[in-house]
């Protein structure tokens, strides 16, 4: 059964270029054996992630993120069961922010700001699935 997970948390200090690409790094070599594909976005200090793929194996990652200690304030914003993946193309895909148009968040939220803390789940999966058809998700 597949399902998607989306998360948010505040990471415990600002992380570097470098640090994220070894995040990336990780997930694209550990993900493919394990079945998982998603999306990964970080900006001002908050780590966004969509995860999808079996349930045992998107779960057993959910509980290894809530006791990763590079964040905290980790909150469920999503759970699903899916007939299929919607990001099936990445192991692990970013999101560029750099190709972000601020005018998409506004669409989403009440400030042109990324707050995965002041959107509900259903907005952060639309705005997701916008940026992959904007073609600012940047591949393995």
């Amino acid at each position: 059964m597949l399902v998607r997970l989306m998360y948010a948390s505040r990471a415990n200090q600002a992380m570097s270029d470098q640090d994220l690409s070894l995040i990336l790094k990780q997930s694209r070599e550990h993900n493919p054996a394990e079945g998982i594909t998603g999306l990964l976005c970080y900006t001002d200090g908050i780590f966004m992630q969509v995860l999808e793929g079996g349930r045992d194996a998107i779960n057993a990652r959910y509980k290894q993120i809530l006791s990763d200690a590079r964040h905290h304030d980790v909150i469920l914003l999503s759970y699903e069961e899916v007939g299929e993946r919607q990001f099936a193309g990445w192991s692990m895909g970013q999101v560029n922010l750099h190709r972000l148009n601020p005018g998409l968040l506004l669409k989403y939220s009440e400030t042109g700001r990324l707050d995965p803390y002041q959107m509900s789940g259903r907005s952060l999966m639309a705005l997701f699935h916008e940026l992959v058809s904007s073609g600012a998700i940047v591949c393995n």
